[in-house]
């Protein structure tokens, strides 16, 4: 009786031993694929989270200025996940020569610990770095870099341009409120149709201390082509046969070689979008908001760049949205035009950061 009660314990044990040690082996084999699978998880979720988060800052930043409040940004420098896991397994058994009920007895334990530190650096826009940033006009050759790349000339200068060669866009801003003159906006008709026909050629060279060239590769066969030429170069007061022009920063130009861009700086197309906002009438009434420019609308032109919207409650269906003085205020994402005006002043705020690269915070990161 003795020998078949320690064959029935000895028996429990080695089942014990072979489910620990079944258990260990699928552990240690989902431990073995940690990293992998943290990276695509993390990099699309925080991806996603800055990219939200960054349109956000944006809108809330745009929305203050029309409250006369200080706008405040915050750059994410850094993002360092670091992720530890942790795992023990025990096994005790014991038995005696005895009865059962005299004190055999098994046990089994496992345990684990999984462990995520994201590190995010935080760096606020200040100094040197808000004057490169916000306030210096953005660069003349910087602007045609990107109309060379393909993105729609009119939409580019109706949004980085205040003036070309004297001609003045409107500006709803209460700084500078003015209505647009008719012939920048039929300057931008003219080489929006040039560029849709694929004859908008155009080469940009950047030479040290001096500035750039823009060479015009005209090849207008058609009448219609020719004419929206003639009336480019006669509205900029250009030579009509001169094909390489000065490209330079300024209202006027200095002969009938050279194109003058006034650009904006990125604070003042902030301006321009948060005079057009449709903030709620209670807070204009009360004067905590700037009331509506004062201009008549005569074009297409003259319509908002972005069209943000407020109300009380929360959108169900927005592109981006945030909360400010008990309001929503939002972009429809049904709105492709503003969505794409709005895409485009990102993609300015990146264009608009170069220099010096920004000091970061020094951190050490323990190895696990």
């Amino acid at each position: 009786m003795k020998q078949q009660v320690f064959s029935i314990a000895h028996a429990n044990v080695a089942a014990c031993q072979r489910a620990v040690l079944v258990a260990a082996t699928v552990f240690m084999a989902a431990c073995s694929t940690l990293g992998p699978t943290t990276i695509e998880r993390d990099r699309t979720d925080y991806a996603g989270v800055i990219a939200t988060t960054w349109k956000e800052q944006t809108l809330l930043n745009i929305v203050k200025l029309r409250y006369a409040d200080a706008p405040v940004y915050l750059e994410i420098s850094s993002v360092i996940s670091s992720t530890a896991i942790q795992s023990q397994v025990s096994l005790s058994a014991s038995w005696f020569s005895g009865l059962p009920a005299d004190g055999t007895s098994q046990a089994i334990g496992a345990s684990g610990l999984y462990t995520d530190r994201p590190t995010i650096s935080y760096t606020p826009l200040s100094g040197e770095r808000f004057s490169r940033y916000l306030l210096t006009p953005l660069s003349p050759a910087a602007i045609f870099s990107l109309i060379q790349a393909g993105y729609p000339v009119d939409r580019v200068l109706h949004l980085t341009t205040r003036a070309a060669n004297g001609l003045y866009n409107r500006s709803a801003s209460p700084s500078r409120l003015r209505a647009a003159d008719p012939r920048f906006y039929a300057v931008l008709d003219a080489l929006r149709r040039i560029q849709r026909s694929e004859k908008l050629g155009m080469r940009i060279s950047q030479r040290a201390g001096a500035d750039s060239e823009l060479l015009l590769i005209d090849d207008a066969r058609s009448q219609s082509l020719e004419d929206d030429r003639r009336l480019v170069r006669e509205y900029l007061h250009l030579q009509r046969d001169e094909n390489v022009l000065h490209l330079t920063f300024g209202s006027v130009q200095r002969s009938d070689t050279e194109v003058a861009l006034l650009t904006r700086s990125m604070s003042e197309i902030f301006a321009e979008i948060a005079a057009t906002l449709e903030a709620p009438p209670v807070h204009v009434q009360e004067g905590r908001a700037n009331p509506e420019p004062a201009l008549p609308v005569v074009s297409a032109w003259d319509a908002p760049l972005v069209r943000i919207h407020s109300s009380a409650r929360q959108p169900s269906d927005a592109y981006a949205a945030v909360h400010y003085r008990d309001y929503w205020f939002w972009i429809d994402d049904r709105d492709m035009q503003s969505k794409s005006e709005f895409l485009f002043i990102l993609v300015l705020l990146s264009l608009a950061e170069t220099g010096v690269a920004p000091e970061v915070p020094v951190i050490t990161i323990p190895a696990n």
